[in-house]
């Protein structure tokens, strides 16, 4: 019997070769876009799962309560993971559940030379010994207890020690380190230890680490003080560990250390360090949860718009195989068998969809690396483990799509049809224009979608940040004291250069790292007020090199000397903060940071040197050039490459020691929607897909409908009728639908992509326009695939159509 029904199965796909074709087609599309959308959501849920202690690791995050004074400010600071030294042992010798706490440094940059050559490392940690203990990291060469114990002591990732030393053993090697600000002096480092590179799914990651003894050694008053911020501080506990419990402890643990009575912690599981945190200054990148749902929920689209093609298309043609039911049944088979049968078949189309989603995997899998920026593996993802799952899934959408085809056909009477009476099921056509209806309210929903995601990334893009971002040259030397004693000269010889119109030095530029500080500044009360906000370490030339507009006061000038020891420019942001709506009030009062002390000079107007997902937050801007790290110059557009070069020769006469690097801010600033981007790709690569796959089951649909209605074209033809005419009726019911199924998305979009916009700051202003076009191209998308087979079948000569019969 079974082998029966295969052959029946078989010789209905090779009797409707192109119904087959778009059903498995359609199917395998769906699939192979569902299972990409799966393999992406699967291995963002997966960072940091290869850590063996992983339920196990928690870490600190800090931040500040609200006074009691002040309520509406609760949320105001966001915590940071990143902060001080000493909660670390004093939370080890507090909470006897701690088994191991591991510190380690905020990302920093280090120049290394071997030899003649020389390289500046990004993103190196100083970190503690422990570090080992908590994290899983394979060791490739050394011994990891002791890897981390001395000053200067460094570990090495595969990849990192094969760039330096290719395939000698690099284990006792050395490299001449430089000083790293704030951390360690010059010296020369040992190799101790070569692990393997760290995994792609990590929260954060590194090609070196450096021993936090080194940080110690250069600067142990740090260890102690609560209030220097430079470390992140990361835990292991036992087996015993209750989260709600050790929560309760942590005010008394604070109210015995810290004299701050706002100052507070929180803790974090690993689970959450990727896409459950809301912290600021993280070690690595973190993900987004909501993203992770809009993918699932484009994946889930994409199949269901591919299974009503199925189903559509297959109670369409349920008139076809109306005499095969009626015979069966005619010569005594039950409705249970043919179910069984028309199950069957389905099952076997989803088996061959199956095979061509793996033909279509295989080619599509490098692409979407590409857009996503992943290492997805096909033989991650595929296993033993997976293979039952995979059949199973198999089965689902088998039974899914092919249950109501199954039930209708099954359930013909075969007196009916053996007679010739018609056996149409208006539930079935109901059935039928719901289900496009449906599956094109996904699709408008997905094409507005994809224009309103354009439209706010143009706008992050185009909008004016405040200052003059294009056609700046940022090089970066990393706070080099020999480069600083010799920026006078570096000034003049670049300004000598007929291609640069303006230079700055600095130790933040926009869209870079920054750091926070303490300031206080006199109150409209007379009182000093001490605040947190972020700080830009300037020269006296960078708000004019920038264009930056000054709304009070005056800016940093030559003619004051005692600007680069006594004299403050803020933010508008920052003179609210303090109490002050107008910036003018604030000019002339009094302030104290990081041991600087005098007036504010000068306001300027608030400009986006942060994301526009976040709001322009408070900024001082001290002038002290000797704490710079950047170069930035402003450079005319014409022979661009030339004037590059001939910085370079400069750079390289001047500050021989040192590599030139550089960037443009521009890019460096559009970095940080990076995230963003990658979210617009993947958006619209599958919502076009998707538009494509209900294209296809539209397109089959035509198709049918011009077949069954052929001696109806034949007739008016012979009657006159023209081919527009004919069009029209073959396209107008499908548009009907079309439009209804614009009225239902729109509201579903308009909502969803709203949700999608809280996520930024600054959004951009979408008009009732998008909703019209996306109508709009929904319908110009119909109208293309129904009007093929609609022009085809009028063309059609009558005397060939009326024959047929």
């Amino acid at each position: 019997m079974l082998k029966n029904y295969f052959k029946i199965a078989w010789r209905n796909l090779l009797k409707k070769k192109a119904y087959s074709f778009i059903n498995i087609f359609g199917l395998g599309l769906g699939m192979t876009c569902c299972f990409l959308i799966f393999m992406y959501v699967q291995d963002e849920l997966s960072v940091d799962s290869y850590h063996e202690k992983r339920d196990r690791i928690y870490r600190l995050t800090h931040g500040s309560l609200p006074s009691k004074d002040q309520p509406e400010n609760a949320g105001a600071n966001p915590f940071w993971v990143w902060h001080n030294a000493p909660v670390g042992p004093a939370l080890k010798s507090y909470f006897p559940e701690v088994d191991k706490v591991v510190q380690f440094s905020g990302s920093s940059d280090i120049l290394l030379t071997d030899g003649e050559n020389s390289y500046q490392e990004n993103g190196v940690f100083f970190m503690d010994s422990t570090a080992f203990d908590v994290f899983s990291w394979e060791v490739i060469r050394g011994d990891l207890k002791t890897a981390l114990t001395a000053p200067y002591s460094m570990v090495m990732t595969e990849s990192t020690a094969k760039r330096y030393f290719g395939n000698e053993d690099p284990i006792g090697k050395t490299l001449k380190g430089s000083d790293s600000p704030g951390r360690s002096n010059a010296g020369d480092y040992t190799v101790t230890a070569v692990i393997e590179d760290i995994p792609a799914n990590s929260h954060f990651k590194f090609n070196m680490l450096l021993s936090l003894s080194t940080f110690r050694q250069y600067w142990p008053e740090v260890f102690d003080s609560w209030g220097y911020v430079d470390f992140y501080t990361y835990f292991l506990v036992n087996e015993n560990f209750n989260l709600a419990s050790f929560r309760q402890k942590i005010p008394e643990f604070l109210a015995e250390r810290q004299d701050n009575p706002l100052y507070t912690v929180n803790v974090e599981p690993m689970k959450d360090f990727y896409l459950g945190t809301d912290a600021d200054r993280q070690p690595g990148e973190t993900g987004s949860l909501a993203n992770i749902y809009v993918f699932s929920v484009i994946g889930i689209f994409i199949l269901v718009i591919a299974m009503i093609n199925f189903m559509n298309l297959s109670t369409a043609r349920s008139m076809e195989r109306a005499k095969e039911v009626g015979i069966r049944k005619s010569v005594g088979a039950d409705r249970k068998h043919l179910i069984f049968q028309f199950l069957g078949e389905s099952i076997i189309i989803v088996f061959f969809a199956m095979l061509a989603s793996i033909v279509m995997l295989s080619v599509a899998l490098p692409l979407m690396n590409s857009i996503t920026g992943k290492e997805l593996e096909l033989g991650r993802f595929v296993s033993w483990r997976t293979i039952p799952a995979m059949i199973g899934v198999l089965m689902v959408i088998g039974l899914l799509a092919g249950s109501y085809p199954a039930f209708v056909l099954s359930g013909f009477r075969p007196v009916q049809i053996l007679k010739g009476i018609s056996v149409t099921n208006n539930s079935g056509v109901s059935l039928r224009k719901g289900l496009v209806i449906f599956q094109f309210s996904l699709s408008i929903i997905l094409i507005a979608g994809t224009l309103i995601v354009y439209t706010q990334m143009n706008h992050l893009l185009d909008k004016d940040m405040g200052f003059d971002k294009e056609q700046m040259l940022v090089l970066d030397y990393n706070y080099d004291e020999i480069v600083n004693s010799r920026s006078n000269t570096l000034k003049s010889e670049l300004e000598s250069n007929p291609g640069i119109l303006s230079i700055a030095f600095s130790r933040s530029v926009p869209g870079g790292y920054f750091p926070n500080a303490g300031t206080s500044i006199q109150g409209p009360d007379g009182e000093m007020i001490q605040k947190g906000q972020a700080i830009f370490q300037v020269g006296i030339d960078f708000i004019d090199h920038f264009n930056m507009e000054l709304v009070a006061g005056r800016s940093y000038s030559r003619e004051f000397p005692s600007d680069s020891t006594s004299a403050l420019v803020v933010n508008e942001a920052a003179a609210r903060q303090f109490g002050y709506a107008h910036p003018a009030d604030i000019v002339g009062k009094k302030f104290d940071q990081w041991g600087r002390a005098g007036e504010v000079i000068g306001v300027v107007k608030d400009f986006n040197f942060i994301s526009l997902h976040r709001n322009i937050e408070p900024l001082t801007l001290p002038f002290e050039a000797d704490a710079s790290r950047f170069l930035s110059l402003k450079v005319k557009p014409d022979n661009l490459q030339k004037t590059i070069a001939e910085v370079e020769a400069i750079w390289e006469n001047i500050a021989p020691h040192r590599p030139f690097l550089y960037s443009f801010l521009d890019e460096d600033f559009n970095k940080q929607y990076q995230a963003d981007f990658k979210f617009r790709k993947i958006f619209t690569v599958f919502s076009v897909l998707a538009i494509l796959i209900a294209s296809l089951g539209l397109f089959g649909l035509a198709t049918y409908t011009a077949e069954i209605r052929t001696k109806e074209i034949g007739i008016r033809k012979v009657l006159g009728a023209e081919v527009s005419s004919i069009v029209r009726l073959l396209s107008k019911d499908f548009i009907k639908l079309v439009l209804v199924a614009i009225v239902l998305a729109t509201p579903v979009t308009w909502y969803a992509m709203n949700k999608w916009l809280e996520g930024f700051a600054y959004k951009a202003a979408i008009g009732w326009w998008v909703y019209l076009l996306a109508g709009m191209l929904a319908v110009v998308v119909a109208m293309v695939t129904i009007s093929s087979q609609a022009v085809r079948a009028a063309l059609v000569n009558p005397v060939n159509s009326l024959k047929s019969d």
